[in-house]
């Protein structure tokens, strides 16, 4: 089949969660079918991304995403007296609104492909800028049940105002989610706690974890005198960057107190001032690195310390990729086999969480029991290969299917009419 993709971020290089989610499911379906991909670039996007991307695409369009802290503060000024979610709103960009409209007019595509509630209004759109009689088969994959961002980080948020807004904001997504889910065809969540955050969704679903490539990543080795408690993630998410703020501030010096000699290690792009304001001898703020195995290769402990989000925590699979010894909250392992005690120390309190981390500092034997465990987690239960094969059942829809077919054994004239 022909199937358009649609990304809000352009999936590749894998250095981020929602990248990881997208390129494999955009990989698999490339086996089985002509995928066109259209998606945002960033001015940090590469052209060797895009060469890597048309290695398996049968086609890469891209727009340009130019955000801007003027913009998105007009946006939220505009999405305060409006019903759109600022979210979807401030991702309005006509450039790619004609882009879908020029190749929906084509007529060539059977299915479209929407990654992230982000791109689910453009692919209503590209359904109805098709031709009426090829109707295509609409795909969304919720990453997130993405109101549940906003309402999580206004429980933690001390500013009244600022609470009231995030409130405002979930209220919105909720309504808006559950509005577009059920005008497309099939909907795959990736955790069974999102599809149960909003019930009334009535379209067929299926879930779907995040899975990442064991082969073509070995577990890493780890000095002896491995010190280092790392966070690697992207900062301008507003739950990784207020979790790490939360820990450095709350939880840090517990660990401190308990390991001396322990630093903690912060990776990841535009870390917010707050926690910059922190960084010191034993707290290292780093920004986006390109290979960040040197500090993997001192890590003692990998932290994913979050109270908000949704979704899965893909940092989560790929500390287990990488044979690293996990301490997480709740939320943060939210969606994933973890097993307290087995392949992750799991815990919700500063004192907790602290405990957790210097048990590991000192402990070299759990630490590696932990990390073991964790890999072979991912590689029974997140292998993209075996468990993308979901995906199949999706766009084998008995409808879709019929017509496939009948396009392709109907006469000359049969075809031109579904064309």
């Amino acid at each position: 089949m022909n199937v358009l993709f649609l990304s809000q971020i352009l999936p590749y290089p894998l250095d981020a969660g929602p990248k990881t989610r997208a390129y494999y499911v955009l990989r698999y379906l490339a086996q089985g079918h002509h995928v066109t991909l259209l998606s945002f670039v960033r001015e940090t996007d590469r052209p060797s991304a895009l060469d890597h991307l048309r290695t398996f695409c049968d086609t890469v369009y891209t727009v340009p995403m130019r955000r801007s802290r003027l913009k998105d503060i007009q946006y939220l000024a505009q999405s305060l007296g409006a019903n759109t979610p600022f979210l979807i709103a401030r991702d309005t960009v006509p450039e790619m609104a004609e882009r879908v409209r020029q190749l929906m007019g084509s007529g060539e595509f059977d299915a479209v492909h929407a990654d992230q509630l982000w791109m689910a209004p453009y692919a209503l759109l590209a359904r109805d800028a098709a031709p009426s009689q090829r109707r295509p088969y609409l795909v969304l994959d919720q990453h997130n049940a993405v109101f549940q961002i906003p309402r999580r980080l206004a429980n933690d948020e001390g500013n009244p105002f600022k609470r009231r807004v995030l409130e405002m904001e979930a209220r919105k997504l909720l309504r808006y989610e559950g509005e577009v889910c059920d005008r497309f065809d099939h909907v795959a969540w990736v955790t069974r706690e999102d599809r149960a955050a909003l019930p009334a969704v009535s379209s067929p679903s299926t879930i779907i974890p995040i899975c990442v490539d064991p082969e073509a990543q070995l577990p890493l080795p780890r000095r002896a005198d491995a010190h280092r408690v790392t966070f690697l993630g992207g900062l301008h998410w507003p739950p990784n960057a207020e979790g790490m703020a939360w820990f450095a501030r709350e939880v840090w010096p517990h660990v401190q107190a308990q390991a001396p000699e322990a630093v903690l290690t912060v990776i990841g792009k535009n870390p917010p001032q707050a926690l910059l304001d922190l960084s010191g001898p034993q707290i290292e703020v780093t920004g986006y690195v390109d290979d960040p195995r040197p500090y993997l290769a001192e890590t003692a402990a990998f932290i994913v310390p979050l109270h908000a989000g949704g979704g899965m925590r893909v940092k989560i699979l790929d500390a287990w990729l990488w044979g690293l010894p996990l301490v997480t909250t709740t939320i943060g392992a939210e969606g994933i086999r973890v097993r307290d005690g087995y392949n992750a120390l799991v815990a919700d309190t500063a004192q907790g969480l602290a405990d957790a981390v210097a048990r590991l500092l000192r402990d070299g034997s759990l630490a590696q029991s932990i990390a073991s465990a964790g890999r072979a987690t991912v590689e029974a239960e997140y292998d993209w290969r075996a468990v993308y094969r979901a995906w199949q059942a999706i766009y084998a829809d008995e409808r879709l299917e019929g017509e496939r077919v009948a396009r392709q054994s109907a006469s000359p004239q049969v075809r031109e009419a579904y064309t």
